[in-house]
């Protein structure tokens, strides 16, 4: 049988090293302070930030409406690399990878789905929400 996915992908270079951006992922206070779309707020129950380490948390949205998560940290590569096993639906891995540039980093936000038709329905959602996590992490890693 086939497995068909989709990817999100999602760029940004931010003025700072591969290593103060790294920080603003690792450390579990300041992951809540940015990650998720603009307006959301998180409450973290678990963050295990190693390889295998379980990460439980809640999206509080703008709506009021609260948004459990579940997710496993499958890969830690510091200072390069991130990935995400989100497991609760709608399931997909998230690799943040970090590359040095000239006077930069470049942050590359993959979203991999396992289900095509639901990244496909999600797709209006995860493209503008990718994008404003990586302006969080970039206003995080700049005015921490």
């Amino acid at each position: 049988m086939e497995q068909t996915m989709t990817t999100f992908t999602a760029s940004r270079d931010i003025p700072a090293s591969r290593e103060q951006i790294f920080a603003a992922i690792s450390s579990p206070e300041r992951l809540a302070r940015w990650w998720g779309p603009a307006g959301f707020s998180n409450t973290f129950d678990v963050c295990e930030f190693q390889t295998g380490g379980r990460w439980s948390f809640t999206m509080h949205g703008p709506d009021g409406k609260n948004y459990p998560n579940e997710s496993v940290f499958a890969e830690v590569a510091e200072p390069e690399k991130v990935v995400v096993e989100h497991v609760s639906s709608p399931a997909f891995r998230l690799t943040i990878a970090l590359e040095t540039r000239l006077g930069s980093t470049r942050v590359i936000w993959s979203q991999l789905f396992e289900d095509a038709g639901q990244a496909e329905g999600l797709a209006s959602i995860v493209i503008p929400a990718n994008e404003q996590n990586l302006k969080r992490l970039e206003a995080e890693v700049l005015h921490p």
